[in-house]
């Protein structure tokens, strides 16, 4: 019998992403779908609430009717599940608990600090602006020289931190921070794993996340 896998997503979240990137490089085929329809965040289906009872959020993953949540978690089942297509971990442990430290520390920070830049004013937002750009500094020295944040292999930091290239865009238009300027070696990371396939085909257009922002903002009164 055919295994089955679905994944419960929000079409422009980062964290969503990582799945369906972690999926496309395995080659696993899943059945996607779109929770929030009209981006109400109160207007959960009973799937997800049953899936994910604790969080009540996006992303889950769905194999064989048992949930996975949390997509970093995700993405690590997703590699000890699936044994073809590209490795996504180092097969050193010493390799593959930095890659987890940064992966971690992407989860932490990125998110976070983008949100509080795009959503608030004046001096709150200049000190979200000066910690996100810290952030992507220390991103861009542990990147150095390499190809990828593994070296040549594409993998799990990449995957991690690749989502949130699609909000660069915002981050300038709404806080003046330009990756290009301040980071261009992670600018030029990200237009790498732009050419990947699984990266291509699940990053939406940085002006449709910025009009999503955009929305987001009026909707909540924070223009």
């Amino acid at each position: 019998m055919a295994e089955v896998v679905v994944l419960l997503d929000l079409w422009v979240s980062p964290f969503g992403q990582r799945c369906r990137i972690a999926l496309a490089e395995k080659g696993v085929a899943y059945e996607y779908k779109e929770e929030y329809k009209e981006e109400d965040w109160t207007n959960k289906s009973p799937l997800l609430l049953q899936s994910n009872p604790v969080h009540k959020k996006v992303p889950v993953l769905i194999h064989d009717g048992k949930p996975v949540c949390e997509s970093l978690i995700i993405v690590q089942y997703i590699y000890e599940v699936w044994s073809d297509g590209a490795p996504l971990l180092p097969a050193d442990p010493y390799a593959r608990a930095q890659a987890r430290f940064w992966g971690d520390f992407v989860d932490k920070k990125i998110y976070e600090c983008g949100t509080r830049l795009w959503k608030l004013k004046g001096e709150a937002q200049q000190e979200a602006k000066k910690e996100l750009i810290e952030i992507l500094k220390l991103l861009q020295a542990e990147l150095g020289d390499k190809k990828y944040f593994g070296g040549d292999a594409f993998g799990y930091v990449d995957i991690a931190l690749v989502p949130f290239c699609a909000w660069f865009y915002t981050y300038k238009a709404c806080g003046g921070l330009s990756v290009e300027a301040e980071v261009p070696k992670l600018a030029a990371w990200g237009r790498r794993c732009m050419e990947r396939e699984s990266v291509a085909k699940t990053l939406y257009d940085p002006l449709k996340v910025y009009e999503f922002v955009c929305h987001l903002k009026k909707k909540y009164g924070i223009e």
